[in-house]
């Protein structure tokens, strides 16, 4: 160097903490800018914000912590307002090039001039540094050494970057991080050492202070590391959220798909298997349905215990399992229900296996020491021999039931005249039509209990039917009547209405109860579903806010748009929303978490299990956790066992319902329960709900 200029005196432990720091800001800026790529909205850029934030503050730092050793022979200050430009410009440009090389699905384009503005802005940083030094006599530039620098940087970045692309794994990630740290270093060292400083030149500035160089050597090195390890920890937390959240929901779609009591394929998934079986098969009897029905199974429950049905139930499914081999698929489909699929099949071979299901099923069965004797019902289809593959469960549940009806012990394959006597059907039709007319309908009411507290919060709304001839007829008979005849909308209404008048006395009462109605597909198509009940509470002066609106999981999903206007348009009028029946279907949790539903029910059959098996309290206490993280309460209903009731409280239920507590009853029975303590159980109706109270106006 010629001998009018100072040579630069630089120091390797302070290189070193530059080069270190450089790649700390690079690595926390693809970690976090790798979000970007991923969510999307709001989030997103709150993400590509912190990580331009976290590369802008590293492309700073490395001047500030490198020229902290003193390398030139005076001291010196830094112009405040000009380093300030300098550290929001180089922010911006991080911005810039964080969004080219991280936005989803990058091009090679795109990260050439991501790699050109990281080069292009760490050379600039450290002139536009030591301009702010004010140097006197100026400072000799080298604009080749510059040029130079800048386009032998880009090349290496754009490698670093394509390293680093967001669908990366961790270690090429690093990688890439590394790479960057040290390039940026190295442009800042090959730019500064393009400033040549004369011999006899001083800094202008004023060396102490906040701008002096020990004061920002600190700031770049203890508050810079500081800023980028809480960036990093943050970053660290929310990727351990998320894996707990995703390990959740992949905890519930497995039980979704899976019986928790015999880890069979449960009925929704096995409807998924038959239609996909359907959708391959091709010439006649190629495909099997066979449906296996216990019999005399209520008795073993009620002799010696569900403890015992259950481990009955656990051992018919492995023989069913091993007896059908590879050849099928085994689902349970009910209580003491299975089915039996075969893809490749004829009427010969279903029939000797239908004959080896009967003998392995009726084996006999050593649980707890107990002789418990077992048999089973079969009835087969053939596809499309028997029929369209998309009724071949009904069919075959009806061959079931003509075996059973034939002693049981036996398989049958099934027939047109097994569907049952269509003369039955029509009356039962006939007679639902004229039920609303002549008040056979009637709603029942179970009461909803505060988990912490045990005291009453509200009531679920059951529908029945008080046929003058059948009795008591139960709604699985006449729901799917209603529903295959058009007559579901206008019960739907009836409940509607019966729901929110029944509200209304209560509260007249002095009885301010909550009440949930349960609401069918067919409602949730109607585009005034949300008018309709609005009109209902208005007419009988209730609040929306004592009325929840219950929906299935399945129904949620079948639609999920148009379930969300639906919700929308339900939540705009005040009533609550509750997603029943959660964990037997499949939730998109991108939806889930935009509904706005207050609470998740889950299904009953995880509740039944809780005692006996760690896989349903895994699941419940995975929906617990998931509803919690989005903010909705959660409720358990089917409790029957005070230990049921007590792994619910641990595990952080908000609101327990079942016989443990009351089996539906009348409005009169429960009115009489609570306003004069006459009912099944001892437990506490919640102040703000059992209080006397006067009619008011809605607003």
């Amino acid at each position: 160097m010629d001998p009018d200029f100072t040579a630069w005196q630089f120091r390797p432990e302070f290189d070193a903490g530059a080069a270190a720091l450089s790649a700390l800001a690079a690595y926390v800026a693809f970690d976090l800018a790798r979000r970007f790529a991923t969510e999307t909205g709001r989030a997103a850029w709150l993400w590509l914000l912190g990580a331009a934030l976290a590369l802008g503050t590293g492309l700073a730092s490395v001047h500030f912590v490198a020229l902290a050793g003193r390398p030139l022979p005076f001291a010196f200050g830094y112009a405040g307002p000009r380093v300030a430009a300098t550290v929001v410009l180089a922010t911006l440009v991080a911005l810039f090039v964080l969004w080219l090389a991280f936005a989803p699905q990058p091009t090679r384009r795109r990260t050439t001039f991501a790699a050109l503005a990281l080069g292009a802005v760490a050379c600039a940083g450290p002139l536009l540094y030591l301009q702010a030094l004010r140097v006197a006599p100026a400072l000799h530039w080298q604009p080749l050494r510059v040029v130079a620098a800048a386009l032998v940087s880009a090349a290496l970045l754009a490698a670093c970057l394509a390293l680093a692309r967001p669908a990366a794994p961790a270690w090429r990630r690093l990688l890439g991080a590394l790479g960057t740290g040290l390039v940026v270093f190295g442009a800042q060292r090959a730019t500064t050492l393009a400033a040549w400083v004369p011999f006899d030149a001083a800094s202008l500035n004023h060396p102490g202070g906040l701008f002096g160089p020990t004061a920002l050597a600190a700031l770049a090195s203890l508050g810079s590391a500081s800023l980028l390890t809480a960036m990093l920890l943050l970053s660290l937390i929310e990727a351990r959220m998320r894996a707990a959240l995703q390990a959740a929901v992949a905890r519930i779609e497995e039980a979704a798909r899976t019986d928790a009591l015999t880890q069979l394929p449960n009925r929704a998934d096995f409807d998924r298997r038959l239609d996909a079986a359907a959708r391959l098969a091709d010439g006649a009897d190629q495909m099997a349905l066979l449906f296996i029905a216990l019999d005399g199974f209520k008795p073993v429950n009620d002799s010696f215990g569900r403890s015992i049905g259950d481990q009955l139930l656990q051992q018919i499914a492995r023989r069913l399992h091993d007896a059908a081999g590879a050849e099928g698929t085994v689902g349970r489909v009910g209580g003491d229900e299975f089915v039996l699929l075969l893809t490749q099949a004829d009427r010969r071979s279903v029939g000797a296996l239908a004959q080896r299901l009967l003998g392995r099923v009726g084996e006999p069965c050593e649980i707890e020491g107990r002789h418990v004797p077992v048999s089973c019902s079969i009835g087969i289809v053939l596809c499309p021999r028997d029929g369209a593959p998309g009724g071949a469960m009904v069919r075959a549940e009806a061959a079931a039931r003509y075996a059973k009806r034939s002693g049981g012990a036996t398989f049958a394959f099934f027939e047109p005249r097994m569907l049952g006597d269509a003369r039955e059907q029509v009356e039962l039709l006939r007679d639902l039509r004229q039920a609303v007319a002549r008040q056979q309908l009637e709603l029942y009411y179970q009461p909803l209990v505060h988990a912490p507290s045990g005291e009453v919060t509200g009531v679920e709304a059951l529908l029945r039917w008080h046929h003058p001839d059948r009795g008591m007829v139960s709604p699985a008979v006449f729901v799917p009547i209603a529903e295959r005849h058009g007559l579901i909308g206008t019960i739907g209404q009836w409940v509607i209405e019966e729901a929110c008048r029944q509200a209304g006395a209560w509260r007249d009462a002095g009885l301010r109860m909550r009440v949930s109605i349960n609401l069918s597909v067919h409602q949730l198509r109607q585009p005034d579903l949300a008018e309709r009940i609005a009109a209902a509470l208005q007419r009988h002066r209730v609040r929306p806010q004592l009325l929840t609106c219950e929906i299935t999981e399945s129904v949620a999903m079948e639609d999920a748009e148009g379930t969300m206007r639906i919700f929308e348009r339900l939540a705009a009028t005040g009533v609550q929303i509750s997603i029943d029946d959660f964990g037997t279907g499949y939730s998109s949790l991108a939806y889930l978490r935009k509904l706005p539903a207050a609470e998740l029910k889950i299904d009953r059959s995880f509740v039944l299990d809780l005692e006996g098996s760690a896989d349903a309290r895994a699941v419940v206490d995975a929906v617990v956790k998931l509803a919690q993280a989005l903010g909705r309460k959660v409720v358990a209903e089917g409790v029957e066992s005070e230990a049921q009731m007590d792994i619910l409280r641990a595990l952080g239920c908000d609101v327990l319902q079942g016989y443990l507590f009351a089996k539906p009853m009348s409005a009169k029975a429960l009115a009489a329960w609570a306003m004069n303590d006459v009912g099944p159980r001892e437990i506490d109706f919640r102040a703000s709900l059992f209080a006397e109270t006067t009619p008011a106006p809605l607003h």
